[in-house]
């Protein structure tokens, strides 16, 4: 394994496992206050318990995910450090901006954790909210960055040089708006489902009815509503990489020749070599109609591309699959679980649990899904069209041990985090009182 395969590999199992910290962490919140919410409208303890339970959660997502993303600054610099030379000036802005995200939600969950029965209880609640909207705002920044790797603005490249830097037009770069909301909704989409489904894992028990069911409601009630409104997110993200990344999206759909009236394929194996995908289920002129709101508009192929400009086409592809396909999944459980609030009886079936226990990390399993599709999508770039993967890894030898060094340290993270997790749960099935 060389330097650039293990710098690669080692940024993407670090990526792995902080996007789903850092979702956990930034929807949490949301489930905590309105939990908390229902506590001071009603004064149901049931409501009370799951609160406090559920800010337990918040808290060791909140430290799980500042140490991971911490990491994972260090390796900006670590790993690429041609990169960070010149994009380090220019996409600075959203990181300081993060930091100070990162400190306001730092100081209210010290608020909120600390707060009960010593300052008023309303702004206790609010300390909690604040928890929420500068978690989101926190990942909105950091994906603003990452939407300047897929659409470098701000700066004037020129003769290998970067010059007038305007660091407000990259922080509000080409891609920051469609790909912060497709992953904020994706965000909300995986936690919803996951908590969901620890919360129907314990109905299906029959452990503590009441709370669990109620847990549920809130969980799935966010990640419904983020899942119904996922594919309207993901019609502009596909329409703004068919204008900016025409080779990703041909890669997305392993498109190779390009032409007009250009159909969607759905599934099937891709054979690189032949060019050709077989067991697909083709449906006529759909993929120029979703790019470009035209049945006849022309698409690019891939093989307009150079060869060595071309992302892994059967990566993004089977990736790209896995993420709609779920997402759809998950959209029509969304729309059934509506239903069900119109038929209660359904809440008394097993299967209805059984349902959401199945689904409970599907919505992860997109999510991972999707980053796969944005990052390999845009090889070999680091900053599109600008430089490469190749040109920014670090001279430095031996980065397969820090690879491997952080594989030992990211297990045993997520380990910890769900024996933490896992008694948290076994704490609120076995209290009875507060």
């Amino acid at each position: 394994m060389d330097n650039l395969d293990a710098a690669r590999l080692q940024m993407a199992f670090t990526l792995m496992f902080h996007i789903v910290f850092a979702c956990i962490g930034m929807v949490m919140p949301f489930f905590m206050v309105v939990a908390h919410k229902k506590w001071l409208n009603t004064r149901n303890p049931t409501y009370l318990k799951l609160t406090k339970s559920w800010q337990k959660g918040v808290a060791i997502f909140f430290v799980t995910g500042a140490v991971s993303g911490t990491a994972l600054s260090f390796e900006l610099g670590l790993l690429w450090p041609e990169f960070m030379k010149h994009a380090g000036p220019i996409i600075g802005m959203p990181f300081s901006l993060e930091g100070a995200a990162f400190f306001v939600e730092a100081i209210a969950l010290g608020f909120y954790l600390y707060g009960w029965d010593k300052i008023p209880e309303k702004f206790h609640w609010f300390t909690g909210v604040i928890v929420g909207v500068s978690g989101v705002a926190s990942g909105i920044l950091v994906v603003s960055a990452n939407g300047w790797m897929n659409a470098p603005s701000g700066f004037d490249f020129i003769n290998g040089q970067f010059s007038n830097i305007d660091p407000v037009a990259a922080l509000l770069n080409p891609a920051w708006f469609t790909q912060a909301l497709h992953m904020t909704l994706a965000a909300f989409t995986a936690t919803g489902f996951a908590v969901a489904g620890i919360h129907a894992y314990q109905v299906y028990k029959k452990r503590q009815i009441a709370l669990h069911q109620k847990a549920f409601k809130i969980a799935i009630t966010f990640a419904a509503v983020a899942a119904i409104l996922q594919p309207l997110s993901g019609d502009l993200s596909a329409k703004d990489i068919a204008k900016r990344q025409p080779a990703k999206l041909a890669a997305m759909e392993a498109h190779y020749d390009t032409a007009k009236g250009v159909p969607l394929y759905i599934g099937g194996i891709v054979n690189n070599d032949t060019q050709e995908v077989s067991y697909k289920l083709k449906l006529p002129n759909a993929l120029s109609f979703l790019a470009f709101g035209d049945f006849n508009a022309e698409v690019k192929g891939l093989n307009d591309f150079p060869e060595d400009e071309r992302p892994n086409v059967p990566v993004v592809h089977y990736a790209f699959q896995i993420m709609v396909g779920i997402g759809t999944l998950l959209l029509l459980v969304g729309l059934l679980f509506f239903v069900s609030l119109k038929r209660k009886t359904w809440w008394k079936k097993q299967r209805f649990w059984g349902l959401f226990i199945l689904l409970a990390p599907l919505g992860f399993i997109a999510l991972e899904a999707g980053w796969v599709v944005t990052e390999v999508g845009r090889q070999p770039w680091i900053i599109h069209n600008i430089m490469k993967t190749k040109d920014a890894v670090t001279p430095v030898p031996g980065m397969v041990f820090s690879f491997y060094m952080y594989v030992v340290l990211y297990t045993i993270l997520a380990i910890a985090v769900t024996w933490l997790m896992g008694r948290q749960i076994k704490a609120l099935n076995n209290t009875q009182t507060l």
